[in-house]
């Protein structure tokens, strides 16, 4: 902890030079001893930083990446939720400075379950796919596997939704027609939210409710009816599932 610590000034002096955005780099143990290693942040909305993966292999042909460094712009260097989430990720802990007050904080990684409801929106660390494995996890014990997704995706010739149902489990019930009496408990619904492809997805829980997260939201629990209705393209339920109810 004492040496990513010691790196607060070198983080906080990149953090000048990226606010408002946050800046993100990597603290890599080096021959040298640990050095700090800014990194361009790809975000796409400045109260995020993603690391550019180059940046990322560049640091490690260096040396070992020991920690994550970040700011956080305007706001304490608390963990928020998608920091803990993703430093359990890495696995290594990481730095949060606070510009421009400096105040700092070291992250250790740990197991976190973020809840279900009330979880903000960070594409690719919480977002409708995360809350959807999330849900599977917890509730059904059900281990679904995680796919690299930048964000806007949907609008870059990605359909990823489509290419990967299959691969994480799950086999189509339905189209776009279907009677809602068809649906089940955990079942997954496929939508098309201002996209030409399917690039929403929410869990079913029974009586015309969902369970989903939109960007820019909260997840939350949701009437399963009018425009979510016409934006469902696909239902699809998990193999296991399938199995149960036929036995």
């Amino acid at each position: 902890m004492s040496a990513l610590l010691a790196l607060v000034p070198e983080v906080m002096a990149h953090a000048a030079r990226c606010a408002p955005r946050e800046c993100c780099g990597l603290a890599v143990e080096t021959a040298a001893g640990p050095v700090y290693w800014p990194c361009e942040n790809r975000a796409s909305t400045g109260a995020e930083f993603e690391i550019a993966p180059e940046d990322w292999a560049a640091a490690e042909d260096a040396g070992a990446i020991v920690g994550v460094c970040h700011s956080h712009v305007y706001l304490p260097a608390t963990p928020s939720m998608a920091d803990r989430v993703s430093a359990a990720r890495t696995g290594v802990p990481w730095l949060i400075v606070a510009w421009p007050t400096g105040q700092a904080q070291v992250l250790e990684p740990a197991q976190f379950d973020a809840p279900l409801l009330g979880r903000p929106f960070v594409h690719g660390v919480l977002d409708c796919y995360s809350l959807i494995r999330d849900y599977y996890r917890m509730e059904l014990k059900i281990s679904l596997p995680d796919f690299p997704r930048a964000d806007g995706w949907w609008v870059a010739g990605g359909d990823l939704y489509r290419q990967h149902f299959a691969d994480a489990g799950f086999v189509q019930v339905a189209g776009s027609e279907f009677d809602a009496a068809q649906l089940q408990p955990h079942d997954v619904l496929l939508m098309q939210v201002a996209s030409p492809v399917l690039n929403h997805g929410a869990v079913y829980l029974g009586d015309n409710t969902i369970l989903h997260h939109c960007a820019h939201q909260l997840s939350c629990r949701g009437v399963y009816g009018g425009f979510w209705r016409r934006a469902t393209g696909m239902v699809v339920r998990h193999r296991r599932l399938c199995a149960e109810s036929a036995t």
